[in-house]
């Protein structure tokens, strides 16, 4: 039981760390996107996060993250010496060009006096004092866990490894992986208002992921571009726009098991008409999307008060006035033949017609025509004439003789 517990923990700190990397490459892309659109980004190429500009990796990124902010960067500590394992053997095999810069971010914190707090940024920085400590522990210590960045690290001679301190900026401290939403809101200040920030940042990042996990499977390197990222942003900043709504593609993409419907009231009437299995689907399918889509926005309060009643009415209003024509030129005394026929008609224009739009900016036909299986459903629409006693037919219980 111990070992599962600690096994248990020891995968959790493992996702943790990765999440965290994807995210804080997501962050650092971002706030270079505000200067510069000429750069790649990597995710476990050359180093855990790789920045290159014109074919060259000019940044090269490790990301170590705790649950615990503690003063264990020291020395010896395992954080440190991993990063100069891979950093020393990319100098050695010429992989990296002259002036690739290497940054240690990590949660922790580089204890006073270690050689961690020399190559930190500001007035304390003294790249010797850490290169003398540096030089005497890869020569003294004993720890198993680092001896083969040890021995990276001895392969360079003095000059090499002067070079590559030189070079090194340790970023202790950093913001553990559910605080980076604060540093996120931060360079994503101007992006969407500031009540649409968490719809806004989770529809970023789950394309982020996306992009990360596309360029992690693919067989040859496939950088992400900081133009799909700039262009992304803009994407879900006009989504955000009063005048629209965002469209998620997980709901787009989604499957839906069609059985699950077959019993529901827009479906049977569908099947009044004679509309064929395939177009049944059609409407099955934006039945869900509209629904779903409605629900994320209910949930993320993305709607203005009464705004889906509005909407509803409107559609409703549009529908009655094609419903009423169909009647007046059906008569009193049609034929079912007849009746079917005009309903066809009627829903052929829910199909493919140009209806109103929930805001200007929302052009997805899905959500007028879900919208209507949704009214169809609650039966405040239909399209037989007669839909209202056939449906009060269906549902009535039927007398056992």
């Amino acid at each position: 039981m111990e070992e599962d517990k600690a096994f248990s923990h020891s995968a959790a700190s493992s996702a943790l760390g990765y999440l965290y990397q994807v995210r804080y490459a997501l962050l650092e892309a971002l706030r270079r996107l505000r200067n510069s659109q000429e750069f790649l980004v990597n995710i476990e190429t050359l180093d855990d996060i790789v920045f290159d500009a014109q074919g060259q990796p000019t940044e090269l990124l490790q990301t170590k993250h705790h649950v615990n902010n503690t003063a264990d960067l020291t020395d010896a500590s395992p954080d440190l010496w991993k990063s100069f394992r891979i950093w020393c053997e990319r100098l050695v095999a010429n992989e990296l060009p002259d002036d690739a810069l290497f940054f240690l971010i990590t949660t922790a914190l580089a204890g006073e006096g270690h050689a961690a707090s020399y190559l930190k940024a500001g007035a304390a920085r003294d790249v010797q004092q850490a290169m003398l400590r540096l030089n005497a522990t890869a020569e003294s210590s004993r720890s198993k866990a680092n001896k083969v960045a040890y021995e990276a690290y001895r392969r360079l001679n003095l000059k090499q490894r002067e070079q590559l301190l030189e070079r090194v900026l340790v970023i202790d401290g950093s913001p553990s992986i559910q605080a980076l939403d604060r540093e996120l809101k931060e360079v994503l200040f101007f992006a969407v208002e500031e009540r649409f920030f968490v719809p806004f940042l989770v529809r970023l990042e789950g394309w982020w992921y996306g992009r990360v996990i596309r360029q992690l499977a693919a067989p040859k390197a496939d950088p992400i571009l900081a133009e799909e990222l700039s262009a992304e942003t803009s994407l879900l900043r006009e989504q955000f726009k009063l005048e629209s709504l965002p469209i998620d593609d997980d709901i787009m993409t989604a499957s839906v098991d069609a059985t699950g419907y077959h019993g529901r009231l827009f479906v049977h009437q569908l099947r009044l008409i004679q509309v064929n299995d395939t177009r049944i689907l059609y409407a099955i399918r934006n039945f869900f999307r509209a629904f779903e889509q409605r629900s994320r926005w209910l949930r993320e309060d993305l709607l203005l008060v009464g705004e889906l009643d509005r909407y509803e009415d409107q559609l409703i209003e549009e529908w009655d006035v094609a419903f009423q024509q169909m009647s007046d030129e059906l008569g009193e005394s049609a034929a079912e033949d007849a009746m079917k026929s005009a309903a066809q008609t009627l829903y052929k224009w829910v199909e493919s017609g140009t209806h109103r739009q929930i805001r200007p900016g929302v052009t997805e036909s899905f959500v007028s025509r879900g919208t209507y299986q949704m009214l169809s459903d609650a039966q405040r629409v239909g399209w037989h004439v007669q839909f209202k006693e056939r449906l009060k037919e269906l549902l009535e219980p039927k007398e056992v003789s």
